[in-house]
């Protein structure tokens, strides 16, 4: 019984799965769905968090240090070491207890460097984080206009097929009639025949443009969705000059890297630090309640401590020239960065020209070659032309309306992409 259940269950579930609903969005609300669901924006702010420890942790070693202990010593009496350390020469059986206290006094900025050096990678580990919101709000806003695109495709495909079939139905009514030959039957059915791969093609593509928008969207499962078209794009700036200067101010990997140089420069002071002496107090205090009379019952000794480097074979000057060449690569990589912005922004400027200029033009192509194809069927109506013409004028007007319909939508992801570039994302 269970097994003739079980093939029953996995069809109502598939029946279920099949009558999903359509998710209805606008891209306002994908791009936030996106940002709410996108495990690669939570691991980015997890990584900031941890990061954003590092100073409390540095920070920590400016205050005091309480440390308890508990000490047992088995001993012959009056023993007295001879080897093996710098110590107490004599030892006495006891069990004693107490507190220890340490305090930094001052190690001249060096932890102070430290933290600050900790705080500026935290604040760059944010940007990072950043940077990931902004190409998950990107890839969100692409693969929703390549569903529109895929759809819009999808539409002149299934208007392409109808309208080829009925040319099809009468070329072949007229060949039975005698009034055209089985060549035109031939090449209204190739027709035809491309017009249902062209369908099937543009099936397939809004398939793959929902599979990347549900990707993109942090849904495990495949969805059908209902997309809303944005109002018409804005027409495009004269110059790059604005979105330059907006992704010089704005970018979060450029911000980043700033970060890292400021990290670096206090951390290039913290290693000059090292030089330094380093101060320190340390106090103790406790009770021996079992012990030779000749340990005392209480205890306590409180004290200061020097430590000045004099010679550790050249470590610190090793790690001051490595501070130092790290601080200049940091500086570099700021450079290159921007450099590679500036081109990146420009390029992204002119492919969004380009598309702009594709609405208009792809228009006047569809205008005109809608004009051809009326022509050419009043001509092969009137028997002035051949079938080849009038195929010919089917596939340019085809063409057209695949150019135009994705025209729009091509524009105004090129536009998203500017705006990334430029780092002005909504």
């Amino acid at each position: 019984m269970r097994r003739l259940l079980q093939p029953a269950i996995a069809l109502a579930l598939a029946g279920a799965a099949t009558a999903q609903q359509p998710m209805h969005l606008t891209l306002p609300a994908a791009e936030q769905l996106a940002l709410k669901n996108n495990p690669a924006i939570s691991a980015a702010v997890f990584t900031a968090r941890a990061a954003a420890q590092a100073p409390a942790e540095l920070r920590s070693g400016l205050q005091p240090t309480i440390f308890g202990s508990v000490t047992g010593v088995g001993a012959d009496s009056g023993s007295r070491l001879a080897a093996g350390a710098l110590n107490n020469p004599v030892v006495y059986n006891r069990l004693g207890t107490g507190l220890t206290v340490n305090q930094l006094i001052t190690d001249f900025g060096r932890t102070a460097s430290l933290v600050e050096s900790a705080s500026f990678h935290a604040a760059a580990e944010d940007q990072i984080a950043e940077s990931v919101r902004a190409n998950v709000v990107l890839q969100t806003a692409r693969a929703y206009f390549a569903v529109l695109r895929a759809r819009s495709v999808l539409t002149v495909a299934q208007q392409t097929v109808s309208a080829r079939q009925l040319v099809s139905d009468q070329v072949t009514q007229l060949a039975q009639s005698n009034l055209k030959s089985q060549l035109d039957v031939s090449f209204a059915n190739v027709n035809l025949a491309q017009a249902k791969i062209s369908l099937s093609a543009a099936q397939n593509d809004l398939s793959s443009a929902t599979a990347q928008l549900a990707a993109a969207l942090g849904l495990p499962q495949q969805r059908d969705f209902n997309l809303e078209e944005e109002p018409n794009p804005p027409a495009m700036s004269e110059t790059d000059a604005d979105y330059i200067r907006d992704a010089i101010a704005k970018r979060p990997e450029l911000a980043n890297l700033r970060l890292e140089v400021s990290a670096a420069e206090r951390g290039l002071h913290a290693e000059r630090a090292l030089s330094y002496p380093t101060i320190g107090a340390i106090g103790t205090a406790g009770f021996v309640p079992a012990g030779e009379s000749n340990v005392p019952g209480r205890y306590g000794a409180i004290g200061v401590n020097l430590s000045i480097p004099i010679f550790n074979g050249g470590l610190f000057r090793a790690r001051r020239t490595e501070a130092e060449l790290r601080l200049q690569a940091a500086g570099r990589r700021v450079e290159d960065l921007a450099n590679r912005i500036v081109r990146d922004v420009r390029m992204a400027w002119l492919d969004a020209r380009t598309a702009f200029e594709q609405v208009g033009l792809t228009q006047q192509l569809l205008d005109q070659s809608k004009l051809a194809l009326d022509l050419a069927q009043g001509r092969y109506q009137l028997g002035l032309s051949s079938i080849i013409e009038l195929s010919q004028a089917q596939l340019n007007f085809t063409s057209a309306q695949i150019a135009n319909a994705g025209a729009k939508f091509n524009y105004e992801s090129q536009l998203s992409f500017l705006a990334y570039q430029a780092g002005t994302q909504r």
